[in-house]
């Protein structure tokens, strides 16, 4: 299997999606989608902002290598009864099945990021995207001291080093990176804009039990404490990420969660 396949379905993300969705939809809200507007989004998840996208009328499909996530996603679109919207499963470096030039607006937050092969996502992006159309990325930023960037952070020091030639995918939350790869796609570097932007995970239990879905759901998290386990690290890792948690939660209430996290929103206007 395709290792970034593996990872994504692993566990079972929607548990995590489900605290994205107000951020979710209130990014879609700021896209400038009208009826009839033709949206990709890619590594689209089980349709965090590609719902919102179609109940403001926009012609979405979406597309995810993990095949449960896909599956999730047709399932609330069905739930929905919104016919303007469809998943399927695809390879954000490698996208045959679509056209060139057939989407309006490609969308892709916290998504293509992930995928191997950087220069081939940021040419699929601009080839199947309309000449004067956009591309809008939601990138998490490697270092920023907020949540996703520090969980994957810590993460990395329990785990076994990555494969020669593995390229983080960090380095779409920096900005020199991301105009080289568009640039390497024909795209000119006075054509992208860059915002620093926040997502905020909503969770109605307090911080450990927000951290509990991270170990049981997300890939990256379960990964992480497969390997320390092996290596007897698990309690420490769990108490990095317990202070993580607890240190980042906003909420005033004793047993909900909110935390904000930090990215760069990437605009390509092609």
């Amino acid at each position: 299997m395709n290792p970034n396949q593996e990872l994504w379905e692993k566990g079972d993300f929607t548990r995590i999606a489900e605290t994205m969705r107000e951020s979710g939809e209130a990014l879609v809200n700021g896209f400038g989608i009208r009826k009839g507007l033709k949206v990709l989004d890619l590594g689209c998840g089980d349709g965090t902002t590609a719902l919102p996208a179609a109940r403001l009328g926009a012609d979405v499909l979406g597309v995810d290598i993990a095949r449960n996530l896909v599956e999730a996603g047709n399932k609330r679109v069905e739930k929905e009864g919104l016919a303007n919207c469809r998943f399927q499963e695809g390879d954000a470096t490698h996208l045959h099945e679509l056209a060139d030039h057939s989407f309006d607006l490609v969308v892709s937050i916290f998504g293509a990021m992930f995928a191997p092969k950087p220069f081939d996502v940021a040419k699929e992006m601009v080839r199947v995207t309309r000449h004067g159309g956009r591309i809008i990325m939601g990138n998490w930023i490697p270092n920023d001291p907020t949540l996703v960037a520090q969980i994957l952070k810590i993460s990395s020091a329990y785990t076994p080093p990555p494969p020669e030639g593995f390229i983080s995918p960090m380095l779409w939350g920096n900005e020199s990176s991301v105009i080289e790869r568009f640039v390497g796609a024909g795209v000119p570097a006075e054509n992208i804009s860059f915002a620093r932007d926040t997502f905020t995970f909503n969770f109605p239990g307090p911080p450990a039990a927000f951290l509990d879905e991270f170990r049981k759901y997300y890939g990256p998290t379960m990964n992480a404490f497969e390997a320390a386990e092996k290596n007897a690290q698990a309690a420490d890792l769990q108490k990095e990420l317990e202070d993580l948690f607890n240190r980042q939660n906003k909420s005033a209430q004793k047993d909900a969660t909110s935390i904000p996290a930090t990215f760069l929103r990437v605009t390509v206007a092609l």
